[in-house]
């Protein structure tokens, strides 16, 4: 039974940073995608960040690119959402998840995941 938990959420003033952390257990694959979505109030899931434990190649949405760094800890099993220069528009439930077979599905695609943790929340204030 895999499972993934996050924590390191909190609440922020505008420009802070926070890391996020997400530990899983119960799978036995060592090549698989982590990702981070994030979803705001009355908005859809977004995908934030991926990394593949391959060759430690990430993705970055836009909208994160340049502030948010994805990173892993193969050894603790574990994936890691650095975020910095935080704003109120980052405000979200942030989740991460787990894929572990392959498809054409853009590593930011949440229909590629089939694992989720169950989220945890950041508040940024103005």
């Amino acid at each position: 039974q895999v499972e993934l938990v996050e924590s390191g959420g909190g609440s922020v003033q505008a420009g802070g940073s926070l890391r996020l952390s997400c530990a899983l257990s119960g799978h036995t694959y060592s090549h698989f995608y982590w990702a981070w979505f994030r979803q705001a109030p009355g908005k859809g899931r977004e995908g934030l960040a991926s990394i593949y434990t391959g060759d430690g190649r990430a993705d970055y949405a836009d909208s994160v690119k340049g502030r948010f760094t994805i990173s892993q800890d193969f050894v603790k099993k574990a994936v890691y959402l650095q975020m910095n220069s935080l704003q109120p528009e980052d405000t979200a439930m942030y989740y991460c998840a787990a894929a572990f077979h392959w498809t054409s599905l853009s590593s930011l695609s949440q229909e590629r995941y089939s694992d989720w943790g169950r989220g945890t929340q950041v508040t940024v204030s103005s």
